[in-house]
């Protein structure tokens, strides 16, 4: 199914009207892992009418140009070529170790959903090689590697099309845990604009973590913190922009599923990357107050996170299955109801689909 509905998308741009991305390689991947692949060309077909034909490409990104042609959108179609024929000639995982760290940088590409494709893209990857995706006889007809490999050519260069660097911020005090760091993140002086806008704006953020990570693992641990305090964060603020405001916690969780796929030495630069890409998001459209979670506590205490999931695909909106997706995901070990809740109030908030 998920082959299938990438193979219809991949005939599709990554964005639309100018810059706004297409969510659709996002959501399908996310509602087939949660169970509900059934709905997934049903959902294509009612997302269709936001999506345009591939652009044509401009002019071809080579191993002599592609640091003039990085974050050029001109070349998002060259772009992707290049990257489906580096992944054609290697395995996948040494193209990705090879361009991460040249990509990592302008993580705020796109409004960080390039990040977050790429992470959708790594995480079917994964599964497939672990046999938990594909196989029996669908296999024996074709191998089901290939549209998942054509979509991380289509994240990548999204992703290297769109590059955009942060501002250099000042460093505010250091902050022992990420959800203290994040609710030190001060917002931007003027809230309005789009992202990009928003985004030039960043002036300081909390130093998080407050001490040098030692090691893999504790990278690991520091990163599934930053994603639960976006989390649970969001289950409170989610009021001041509930669409943007997903991305706080989707764009690190992006990148903590790419964790395993890279090189340890990447691992360390990656988390700083995450924070940067967490405080932005919640510096740039995060509310001045808080808000009560009371209300969803009694209904998240009695749903399981099949249900809360169940919600979210039911109500349709490419972000609100996203969310869902990131806080009910098994790799966080969040059993808490309050990100079950925070799940909850992307539905509430956000307009549905069906």
């Amino acid at each position: 199914m998920l082959d299938e509905a990438l193979e219809r998308l991949h005939s599709t741009g990554p964005e639309r009207n100018g810059w706004l991305s297409n969510h659709a390689p996002m959501a399908v991947e996310a509602l087939v892992r949660g169970g509900h692949g059934g709905t997934v060309h049903r959902w294509v077909d009612r997302y269709r009418h936001k999506l345009e034909e591939a652009p044509s490409s401009y002019a071809r990104v080579t191993e002599e140009n592609w640091q003039e042609a990085m974050g050029d959108p001109r070349r998002i179609a060259d772009w992707t070529t290049y990257f489906g024929v580096r992944l054609a000639e290697a395995p996948w995982r040494t193209v990705l170790a090879t361009w991460w760290p040249r990509l990592l940088p302008g993580i705020a590409a796109g409004a960080t959903h390039p990040v977050i494709r790429t992470g959708h893209a790594v995480r079917t990857l994964l599964a497939t090689e672990a046999g938990a995706v594909g196989g029996g006889e669908a296999s024996a007809v074709r191998d089901p590697a290939l549209p998942r490999l054509a979509e991380l050519a289509h994240a990548l260069g999204y992703w290297a099309a769109r590059s955009q660097s942060l501002p250099r911020v000042r460093a505010l005090e250091s902050h022992a845990s990420a959800g203290e760091a994040l609710e030190a993140v001060p917002a931007i002086r003027r809230q309005s604009g789009g992202t990009r806008e928003r985004l030039a704006r960043l002036d300081a953020f909390p130093v998080w973590p407050a001490v040098e990570v030692r090691g893999p693992e504790e990278t690991a641990e520091r990163l599934r913190e930053l994603v639960a305090a976006a989390v649970h964060r969001y289950a409170t603020h989610a009021h001041g922009e509930p669409v943007m405001l997903v991305h706080a916690a989707t764009a690190p969780n992006a990148v903590l599923r790419t964790l395993p796929a890279l090189p340890s030495g990447l691992w360390a630069p990656s988390l700083s990357a995450a924070w940067a890409a967490s405080a932005a998001v919640t510096a740039a459209y995060g509310p001045a107050r808080a808000a009560s979670w009371e209300a969803l506590e009694a209904e998240a205490e009695v749903l399981d996170e099949a249900e809360v999931f169940a919600r979210a695909a039911a109500h349709g909106d490419e972000h609100a299955v996203k969310f869902a997706d990131t806080a009910l995901d098994p790799a966080l070990h969040l059993t808490d109801p309050r990100a079950r809740a925070a799940a909850l109030r992307a539905v509430e908030l956000i307009e549905p689909v069906w």
